[in-house]
Order: C-alpha cells, then sequence, then structure tokens
C-alpha cells in the first residue's frame, strides 16, 4: 500500500485554492500585503504576506461562524477547498484531522487574557479559540470527522510532523483518509515577537495562512482513476539539532542531512527533480539547508529550486504544508510531454529551535 494525496486546500496571500498558488509562483510576483484591517497602524516594520477579504461564510455557511477566529477560519476554508478537490469529497467517520501550528491563535489568547478581567461574557464565548487544538477541532466538529484528531507544534517543522503523524495513522488503521497540514496567523502581538526575538533576516517577509491536504492509502501501482491522485508521499520524516546558536547553524546542517536522508532511503537521489526549500525568514537558515540538500543529493545533482516564502512569506508552522502544495501547483500546470524525467520532489523544514523536517514526494505516473 501506498499513501497519495488526493486533494489540497490553500487559503494564502496568493487566495484561495491551488489554482491561484499556482498562478502567483509562475508569476513571481509577491502575494497580497495588506494588514487584516483592524491592525492597521499596530505593526512594526517587517515586511508581511496576508490572506486577503476572506469570507469564511462563503465557504462553509454562516450558522455557528460569528465567534470563530480567523486562524480557525483559514483551516475551515482550506478543510472545505480540500474535501472538495478530493474524488468523492471525504466522507466523515472515519475521516482524521491533524493540523501543525506555532501555538494557535497569539491574537486569540491575548485577547483572552485582556478580557478576563472585563466583559465576562466574553470569556466562556471565546475561549475555544484560545486553546492550541481550536482549528483541529473545528474542523472535526462542523464536517463529522470522527477518527484521530491532533494538533503539533514543532516551529518550522510542524507541517512535516503533522504529515509523519497522518502517515502513520492511516499505517495503523485509525483512520481511511486524514487531513493534514498546517496554519499560522500573523498579528500584531506575534509581529511584534518576532521583531524582538532578534533572529529574522534583513528583509525578511512573514506571511500566513493553511494548507491541509487529503491523505489515503491505495494499493501499490494503483491510481484510483484518471486525475485522483496529485503525489504519492513516499516519506515525511522529522528530526532535532540539540545545539543550536544562531551565529553557528552547522548542527543544523547535519540534523537537516540526517533527516533528509532518512526521507530517501532506498532512493536515488539523482531521481529528485525538484526541491522545495523552507527556510525562509531566520538567520543563517537558508545557508545550512541549501548545505544540507548539496550534501544530501550529492554534487552532480542539479534539480529545480523552490522557495515558495519568496512570495507567499514565511508563513512558520504552515511553511512545510505551503511547500508541499507548492510542488502539486507546479506538477500540476506543467504539461505531460515536458514533465522532468526525474520523478521525485524533496520538501525541506528548518528553523533556529533546531526542529527539521524532510518530505518526499513522487510524481503521479
Amino acid at each position: 500500500m501506498t499513501t497519495v494525496i488526493s486533494g489540497c486546500g490553500v487559503v494564502s496571500p496568493a487566495g484561495t485554492g491551488l489554482t491561484a498558488l499556482a498562478d502567483l509562483i509562475a508569476s513571481g510576483e509577491p502575494g497580497h500585503a495588506v494588514p487584516f484591517a483592524p491592525d492597521a497602524g499596530q505593526l512594526p516594520d517587517v515586511a508581511i504576506r496576508t490572506v486577503g477579504d476572506l469570507r469564511v461564510a462563503d465557504h462553509v455557511g454562516r450558522k455557528g461562524t460569528r465567534r470563530l477566529d480567523r486562524m480557525v477560519g483559514f483551516g475551515l476554508v482550506a478543510a472545505r477547498l480540500a474535501a472538495d478537490a478530493a474524488p468523492g469529497g471525504v466522507g466523515a467517520d472515519q475521516v482524521g484531522v491533524v493540523v501543525g501550528t506555532s501555538t494557535g491563535s497569539v491574537r486569540s489568547i491575548v485577547e483572552l487574557s485582556a478580557a478576563a478581567g472585563g466583559e465576562a461574557a466574553y470569556v466562556p464565548s471565546r475561549f475555544p479559540n484560545a486553546v492550541m487544538n481550536s482549528c483541529a477541532g473545528q474542523i472535526a466538529v462542523r464536517n463529522g470527522y470522527r477518527a484521530v484528531n491532533a494538533t503539533l507544534a514543532t516551529g518550522h517543522a510542524s507541517s512535516p510532523a503533522a504529515l509523519r503523524w497522518g502517515l502513520n495513522a492511516l499505517r495503523t488503521g485509525q483512520a481511511d483518509r486524514v487531513l493534514a497540514g498546517g496554519v499560522e496567523e500573523l498579528s500584531p502581538h506575534l509581529l511584534w515577537g518576532w521583531r524582538a526575538s532578534g533572529t529574522l533576516e534583513p528583509g525578511a517577509v512573514l506571511g500566513e495562512g493553511c494548507a491541509l491536504l487529503v491523505l489515503e492509502r491505495h494499493p501499490d501501482g494503483e491510481s484510483g482513476g484518471s486525475g485522483t491522485v496529485l503525489a504519492e508521499v513516499t516519506a515525511a520524516e522529522v528530526g532535532f539539532a540539540p545545539s543550536v546558536r544562531t551565529s553557528s547553524t552547522i548542527g543544523l546542517t547535519d540534523a537537516l542531512s540526517r533527516c533528509a536522508e532518512r526521507a530517501l532511503r532506498g532512493i536515488d537521489p539523482m531521481r529528485v527533480g525538484l526541491v522545495s526549500l523552507g527556510a525562509g525568514s531566520q538567520l543563517g537558515t537558508r545557508s545550512a539547508e541549501l548545505e544540507a540538500v548539496r550534501r544530501v543529493l550529492g554534487e552532480a545533482s542539479s534539480p529545480q529550486l523552490i522557495r515558495v516564502s519568496d512570495v507567499i512569506g514565511d508563513c512558520y508552522s504552515a511553511s512545510g504544508a505551503m511547500q508541499v502544495a507548492a510542488v502539486l501547483a507546479i506538477w500540476g500546470r506543467v504539461g505531460e510531454a515536458s514533465l522532468p524525467v526525474a520523478p521525485f520532489a524533496l520538501v525541506t523544514s528548518v528553523g533556529l529551535d533546531g526542529n527539521v523536517g524532510a518530505v518526499l514526494l513522487r510524481r503521479p505516473a
């Protein structure tokens, strides 16, 4: 049995849907950069890429959405888009949800804390938004998904960790299908925190959004019918560099190299034709990532390198899922006659907290 991606839902600074992301990547132009209206005038001097005017009710209906926060809105819309893209939908009973996030919605946590001493009625109605698993939980509740439900927080590697968790849930029979990916929301609180951290590269651009992938198992060699498989997920690995300093990223290179080597186990590196790079905004991570890729694939390899954060910003915990979506977008736009010979794509994630990840995808035949 192999695990495949049969649907993908994306909410990003490119707009909604995989086609919008593909168009933005092809153009090379930066994504939407206007701050969320209530945040105007409250943001530090940090470049951003934002999700535009997203009307959640237009995608999932108005019922029950009034008190949901913006991050949950991203997740609900991405989940609906992913389910609609999967052939025949995704059902309900045996569908799991696994979401990678940083802390959940920082905005909701801060606003709830501020309201706790004031408007009493605000607290119980808004409390669900402030827990880390609010996005994954709301996706399951609103869609009747009754299989496993999990939220993981491992920095830039959150999305690869979610994909790995989803793969294991499928392999162990805990679900028939899994929606797995990552979500990130920008807010004044988060941006001021990033600015104060001192870890951003000069000219760093931060982004937000959500990408969710429909994972399911197929018999080996079976594509499930024409157009039903976007990619095969060959491996999803995560790792950790226990000692990382901003001034030295050697440990990150070593950790990511080991992680990527595990993902490529049994695969000739020369068969990797595309690498979706994840390091976007943190000091030294780009060079560490490139060195790890060079080390693992070898000097003779010359894959196409893409960095989706250049157009939609560094989406942090959602970055890995956005990188996978970028691969799917590129593969979906290439005509069959001009497909590259090398059938694999490597997706890498790396952060200064020491978390690393690697996902290996195979283009459908």
